[in-house]
């Protein structure tokens, strides 16, 4: 699979290449962030490595221009300790993000976890399994979501924690396994990125159709209402 960095620290840059050729990925590289985005743009990748802070425009406004015609998977690089970093690039459609320095094999293991989406679309069957419920329709084969005829356009873990909310109606479903099942890591505490998240999710919905879909259930995690 292909990956894109797109950081300013080359030493990094070169090292983490190095690491994630070993483990079977190919990794191209740009270190300013208008480069970046034109090949972000350009060219199709499995993953996208995506510093904060850049020359030329930031991380932020690479993420921002990239959601307005593509939805590769983002994993920010950012801060530790910057919160609202975080925040805001889970707002602005990240899938992930993890706070520089980082440990190799965590990151290793985050691209994994959103990696594995690729290879499902790859090797599932053309069975068109559906469910449709309270005018959510959950395309699990294609992998898409609809909501009164309208597809969604949703980022890949966006789609995840929809789909794993409709299928488990009326289950509430708690934000640890969500995160679990999702993003393949242990939600740390103060987390809010699954938060965000279905945040994103129920503002893409409002959009085309009205009610409360999803429900909050304080202490416990959140749960797909089926309507009546």
């Amino acid at each position: 699979m292909k990956l894109l960095m797109i950081d300013d620290d080359t030493g990094l840059c070169e090292l983490l290449s190095e690491y994630l050729s070993a483990q079977g990925f190919s990794i191209q590289t740009a270190h300013d962030g208008q480069q970046g985005l034109e090949l972000a743009l350009q060219n199709d990748y499995a993953l996208i490595l995506l510093d904060v802070m850049l020359p030329s425009i930031d991380g932020f406004e690479v993420l921002k221009q990239l959601r307005q015609s593509k939805l590769t998977p983002v994993i920010m690089l950012t801060a530790k300790g910057e919160d609202f970093d975080r925040i805001f690039g889970l707002e602005l459609g990240a899938d992930d993000y993890i706070a520089k320095p980082f440990n190799h094999r965590e990151l290793l293991a985050r691209v994994k976890a959103i990696t594995r989406r690729i290879e499902h679309i790859n090797s599932v069957s053309n069975s068109n399994k559906k469910r449709c419920l309270n005018g959510i329709t959950i395309n699990f084969s294609a992998r898409e979501a609809s909501v009164n005829d309208t597809t969604l356009t949703l980022t890949g873990t966006e789609y995840e924690i929809l789909a794993l909310l409709v299928k488990h109606a009326p289950d509430v479903i708690s934000k640890e396994q969500i995160s679990e099942d999702v993003l393949g890591r242990r939600l740390a505490s103060f987390d809010r990125s699954i938060d965000m998240h279905v945040s994103n999710i129920r503002k893409k919905i409002a959009e085309h159709s009205a009610g409360e879909k999803i429900k909050t259930i304080r202490g416990a995690g959140y749960v797909f209402i089926q309507g009546e």
